[in-house]
C-alpha cells in the first residue's frame, strides 16, 4: 500500500527526529499504539462525530497500559487530529526501519520448520549475521510445511534454505 506509507513517512521522520538519540526508546510505546491502531472497531469510534479527538488520544492512550512519553502522545494526537489514525501501523513499521537504520541493525525474520532453541537461534543469527554483512534482529516463526531447513527475509533479500524450496526446484527443473 503506498499510499499508506507515503502518508506514514513524514510522521515517522518527524517522530525520528524529536527524539533524537532516544529514539529507541520509543519503539516500545510506538508499537503498542500501532496494535491498538489496527482494532476496526477503535477506527470506527474515532471516525465518530460525536466523539472528540480528545476523546479518542484518551482511550487509546488508556489502552495502551502505560504512560507515553511527550513526543510518542504529540505524534498520537496529530495522527488523531488529522484523521489518520490507518496509518498508526505503518508510521510505526517506518520508524522502527530508521531506528534500526540509525542503530545499523535489520530486522530477520526467520521461519523455521522446527522450533529452536537459544542455542541453535544464536549460531543461526551469528551465521547470517555474517552473510549479511550487519547486525541482525531476529523474530522466529515455525512452520512446519517447510518439511525441514529454514527460510529468512532480511529486508527484501531471501535465503530460503527449506526442504519445501528444494523440492520446488527440483520439479521446476524436472517441468522444463
Amino acid at each position: 500500500m503506498a499510499e499508506l506509507a507515503t502518508i506514514a513517512r513524514p510522521y515517522a521522520e518527524a517522530l525520528f527526529k524529536s527524539a533524537g538519540a532516544q529514539s529507541a526508546a520509543h519503539v516500545e510505546s510506538l508499537d503498542a499504539l500501532a496494535a491498538i491502531a489496527a482494532n476496526a472497531e477503535l477506527r470506527q469510534f474515532a471516525d465518530n462525530p460525536k466523539v472528540s479527538d480528545a476523546q479518542v488520544v484518551e482511550l487509546v492512550a488508556g489502552v495502551a497500559g502505560k504512560p507515553l512519553s511527550a513526543p510518542v502522545r504529540n505524534l498520537l494526537q496529530l495522527v488523531v487530529e488529522n484523521r489518520r489514525l490507518v496509518a498508526l501501523p505503518e508510521i510505526a513499521a517506518q520508524f522502527h526501519a530508521l531506528v534500526n537504520a540509525q542503530g545499523g541493525v535489520s530486522d530477520a525474520h526467520i521461519v523455521s520448520a522446527f522450533p529452536l532453541s537459544d542455542a541453535q537461534l544464536a549460531d543461526v543469527v551469528a551465521t547470517l549475521e555474517k552473510r549479511f554483512g550487519r547486525k541482525l534482529q531476529a523474530t522466529v516463526e515455525t512452520d512446519a510445511s517447510l518439511i525441514g531447513g529454514i527460510r529468512v527475509a532480511v529486508g527484501d533479500e531471501v535465503l530460503d534454505t527449506s526442504v519445501k524450496a528444494r523440492l520446488e526446484q527440483m520439479k521446476s527443473a524436472l517441468i522444463h
